[in-house]
């Protein structure tokens, strides 16, 4: 990385545990500053519940790395949002080099119990605001050709978890267009698929089944993605473009 700390801007890390912090905590440990995003009434409808002060404990774990930071809350629904958090991320840190995409709206329900309001809001946070994150991004990008990286985090499941699985299907063509689109711009695009990361989702029967069918036999964790991310965001990860990357120990 360059002598002055590049900014990255990670979306989704409103909990300690979750994906996104585990990246955000390993881009500092690699010489990043970080913008990140958080949207606590989702963690409000979900079952595990609004961590309290989640943000200021991970701007603290990041500032141990000696990575400024700033914590932007942003409902991704809204089409104006990912303005406003280039703004403040510019505003607060300078220009965005590495746009990783963690948030998402995850609500269970299959091809008959979807409500078409569920629908439109997955759709809304998981693919439209994938694309108008990574247009701002490609829209605004000013820093050397070849240091510029997009990372989006997929998913393949779809049986019961209808809305979810499709509108990250098209997070992945969204992403995976930008590792052309803005190629000019020295710019690389990837898709990670982690696979099952237990970050507090998951029942005991859930997680034998992972167990179970994940050869190494155990878990991903946050950390498994952060450093591949990690990778993506090096120097030496720059002739990786254009791909949809398995990470999740060969479960099947």
């Amino acid at each position: 990385m360059p002598a002055a700390r590049p900014i990255a801007l990670v979306t989704g890390v409103g909990r300690t545990v979750g994906i996104g912090a585990g990246i955000a905590r390993r881009l500092a440990a690699s010489g990043w500053d970080i913008a990140f995003t958080y949207w606590t009434p989702y963690d409000d409808r979900m079952a595990w519940g609004r961590e309290t002060g989640a943000t200021e404990v991970i701007g603290r774990a990041l500032a141990e790395h000696g990575a400024s930071s700033t914590a932007i809350e942003a409902d991704l629904a809204d089409p104006d949002a990912p303005a406003r958090v280039f703004d403040e991320a510019e505003q607060r840190l300078g220009t965005v080099t590495a746009l990783v995409m963690c948030h998402c709206e995850s609500v269970d329900s299959g091809l008959l119990d979807t409500t078409v309001e569920s629908f439109d809001r997955h759709f809304a946070v998981n693919a439209r605001a994938t694309w108008l994150l990574i247009r701002e991004f490609g829209r605004r990008f000013a820093a050397a050709p070849g240091t510029g990286r997009v990372i989006g985090l997929t998913s393949d499941h779809t049986v019961g978890n209808l809305p979810y699985g499709a509108s990250k299907g098209a997070l992945d063509r969204i992403t995976l267009a930008a590792a052309r689109e803005l190629a000019r711009l020295g710019v690389t695009a990837n898709v990670i698929n982690p696979g099952p990361v237990d970050t507090g989702w998951m029942s005991e029967e859930t997680r034998e089944h992972c167990v179970r069918n994940t050869p190494l036999g155990r878990l991903g964790t946050p950390q498994d993605t952060a450093h591949l991310v990690d990778f993506l965001c090096s120097r030496e990860g720059d002739w990786i473009n254009g791909q949809l990357l398995m990470s999740n120990g060969g479960f099947a």
